[in-house]
Parts: structure tokens; C-alpha cells; sequence
């Protein structure tokens, strides 16, 4: 059975469905077909199985079925998948290094309070988050408590030094690499190809750098809704096309139907920067990186 020698292990909304996007172009990488398999953190079908999408898996996967997912591998030499939980549940490095000890471990991290407000607008967009972000803030602990999915743990999620320090005692130094989202998004090439010398793989390759995954309130709700939820009209014209193209059409009507990503208050986001001080500077002393620009 084939395994992945490499992991995108988070954070969630740090730019890790677009650098999936660029390593699964790369003729010399294989890519999990499925983005977030999540066999690694099984809490998300027991502890966390609520606040669950309605196209969501309700199941953990198999070992079996996980592997299946690399079935398609051939001569490619750097396989891979990217679960953004992996990063944020204590029991994932155990588990990736009781079956995978070798892999090569990549994690992107962005300043936490941007991050927790693009994960409420994720939410949103989608018409599954029905409270402003300082509702969702103040309700987030009971949420937790109710067992809702890390997807709603806004704030939570980035309290990374404790999460990163996992992987850092669990791992050699060389197995790991920890990049920021501002280095991604300002110089994605650079970045990209330190992973693919990382992987031991063609570093001259150049991939299609465009975004994905983006943020921000739809124009017209019902059309998100016609199409991100159960409908009879939607039911009754889903055998007339492939899984294939009903997700083209799909992610298109979001992307034309997507307006304007919201402004943080400004009194939120300083009480946010307080709340992650102390974090964020054990976390500069681990990664060895000045972080000094989410402080302000």
C-alpha cells in the first residue's frame, strides 16, 4: 500500500489549497486527489462532528481507503496531501509518525488575526456561519464544548507555538519547514521552489500562481445557497451532469458571485493582537522568524 512521503499539515486559511494547487501541478508530485482527507485526526467524525457541511464526510477514512487515494501514483516522486487539522489536533504527529516516520512535514502560518477573521468569512460565504465575528468570538468556547469542527475554532486555531512545538519535538529539524502566509502571497515563486528543493524535486518548474480558495460575502445569498445547498433544484438536475463539471459550474457561480471581503473592526483586531501576544512571541522564538508585524 503506498503512503504519502509528504504532508501539508496547516494552518487552515494560511494559503494551503493554493500551494496544494501549485505542488499538484508539478509533473514530479503526486497530489491526494481529495484536499483534506484528514486520516491523521479521526476526533473530526467523534469529538468534532458538528457544524458539518452537507457535502462534508461524516466517516473517518480507513487505512485502506486512505491509501487508495495514491493509487493513482506512477513515477512521481514526491507524494503528498494537505489537511489543515494536522497542525491544530494534538494526537496528529503520533499518528503520522507511528506510520509515516519519514515524512516530510510543510506548514504555513499567517498572522492569527487575520487568519481567524478570513476562517469566520470562509464560513459565511459558504451560509453556514449565521453570527457576526464578535458573536462567533464571544460563543466560540461553548461552541467547542458542543463539539463543533475546528472550522469554527476561529480564534483557537491560532494559538500556534504549542501545535508547532509538537511537530518540532516529534521530528528531526530536517524534516520540517514552516513558511508564512505574507512570503506566499508576496513571493510565491521563491517560496515554492525552497519546498520543491525541499522534496528533492525539479526546482526550475514554474506553476500557475493563481488564488484559490478566496474570501468574501456573496452578492446574491439565494444563488450561493442554489448551489452550496440541498434544493429541489438542485436534486432534480444533479443526475444530468458529471461530479466533475457540477463542481466547475459550482466553484465559477461562487467565484462571479463573490463581492467585496469585509473590513476587521479595528477594536476587534486590537483585542485579538492581546489575546495572541504572548503566542505569537514563543512562537518567534521557536521558528527562528520576526514576527513583530502581526503585533501591530
Amino acid at each position: 500500500m503506498i503512503m504519502p512521503n509528504f504532508l501539508i499539515i496547516g494552518a487552515a486559511k494560511a494559503g494551503t489549497t493554493s500551494l496544494y494547487s501549485y505542488l499538484n501541478q508539478h509533473p514530479q508530485v503526486y497530489m491526494s486527489p481529495v484536499k483534506e482527507p484528514r486520516f491523521f485526526t479521526p476526533e473530526l467524525y467523534s469529538i468534532y462532528n458538528n457544524g458539518v457541511r452537507d457535502n462534508g464526510r461524516r466517516t473517518a477514512l480507513t487505512l485502506e481507503q486512505y491509501c487508495q487515494l495514491f493509487q493513482g501514483v506512477s513515477t512521481e516522486i514526491a507524494i503528498g496531501e494537505a489537511s489543515t487539522e494536522y497542525l491544530y489536533i494534538p494526537k496528529a504527529p503520533e499518528r503520522i509518525k507511528s506510520h509515516i516516520p519519514n515524512a516530510k512535514i510543510i506548514a504555513i502560518l499567517r498572522n492569527p488575526v487575520e487568519r481567524a477573521f478570513s476562517a469566520f468569512l470562509y464560513q459565511f460565504r459558504d451560509g453556514v456561519e449565521t453570527l457576526t465575528f464578535q458573536q462567533a468570538l464571544q460563543e466560540e468556547g461553548k461552541r467547542i464544548q458542543a463539539g463543533f469542527r475546528p472550522g469554527w475554532h476561529y480564534k483557537q486555531v491560532g494559538f500556534y507555538s504549542s501545535q508547532v512545538k509538537r511537530y518540532l519535538d516529534g521530528f528531526a529539524p530536517e524534516q520540517i519547514r514552516i513558511y508564512l502566509y505574507d512570503d506566499l502571497s508576496s513571493d510565491g515563486l521563491t517560496v515554492v521552489q525552497n519546498i520543491y528543493r525541499f522534496l528533492a524535486i525539479d526546482d526550475t518548474f514554474t506553476p500557475d500562481f493563481k488564488r484559490e480558495n478566496v474570501s468574501g460575502i456573496p452578492k446574491r445569498r439565494w444563488l450561493q445557497n442554489l448551489f452550496t445547498k440541498d434544493n429541489p433544484l438542485k436534486l432534480a438536475l444533479k443526475p444530468l451532469f458529471s461530479e466533475k463539471l457540477r463542481v466547475a459550474i459550482r466553484e465559477r457561480v461562487k467565484k462571479q458571485n463573490l463581492g467585496a471581503k469585509p473590513i476587521l473592526l479595528p477594536e476587534i483586531r486590537q483585542e485579538l493582537v492581546e489575546v495572541y501576544r504572548e503566542d505569537i512571541e514563543k512562537l518567534q522564538a521557536l521558528i527562528q522568524r520576526d514576527l513583530s508585524a502581526w503585533l501591530k
